[in-house]
């Protein structure tokens, strides 16, 4: 279980880091490593990181605990 917290904040923090890069500079990694956003590969992509933040919501009660 610990090794799926580590990947899921690995995979919030890249996204995250996508959103920054989009904010300050208006580019878009993902878009520009799949030539688009509608293609397969960027839609799975958007898709992991969506997953990864729906699991981390079980971090608050994780948190609350401490």
């Amino acid at each position: 279980m610990k090794a799926l917290n580590i990947i899921s904040l690995i995979i919030l923090i890249l996204g995250g880091l996508n959103w920054l890069v989009i904010g300050i500079f208006e580019w878009n990694l993902v878009e520009e490593l799949f030539d688009g956003s509608d293609t397969i590969g960027a839609k799975i992509v958007y898709i992991i990181v969506g997953l990864a933040a729906l699991y981390a919501l079980s971090f608050f009660s994780k948190v609350s605990e401490e």
